[in-house]
């Protein structure tokens, strides 16, 4: 199977198909004359790449996740390992963004968006936060 058949059996741009064999994920096997040339196996592990990715796993955690899928002798202890921290990390990302959200929307609603000059928006953008007075202050 050629990239183009793989790519729309995967789900997976051309690209990203090379970018995973550049880095290892996927090793087609290659023509005399140096055409890639998929398995089915390539494809199926191309699919995994994809839903794993578009859960937000790193191409790390989908290498680790790659390798138990392959390995019948794993420890579902593991794969839950690798998932459980992913769920941490989009715990702590949500907490992140509420506490983005929040506070652009206090900006927001504390702006009176008239023809005033004056913005409670460009304000706090142009205030120093903490970090930054610390670092000019070891500087």
């Amino acid at each position: 199977m050629n990239i183009g058949d793989v790519a729309a059996l995967s789900g997976l741009p051309a690209k990203t198909i090379r970018y995973y064999e550049d880095i290892g994920l996927v090793k087609p096997l290659r023509s005399p004359n140096g055409y890639r040339a998929f398995r089915e196996s390539d494809a199926h592990k191309l699919a995994f790449l994809g839903r794993a990715r578009a859960l937000g796993f790193s191409i790390e955690d989908c290498r680790n996740l790659l390798a138990l899928y392959e390995d019948e002798d794993r420890a579902s202890a593991e794969v839950k390992e690798i998932a459980e921290q992913h769920l941490e990390r989009i715990d702590e990302k949500i907490a992140e963004l509420r506490e983005m959200r929040a506070t652009l929307a206090h900006l927001v609603n504390a702006c009176a968006g008239d023809h005033r000059p004056d913005c409670p928006i460009l304000a706090d953008l142009s205030t120093k936060t903490r970090d930054e007075e610390r670092l000019e202050k070891t500087a």
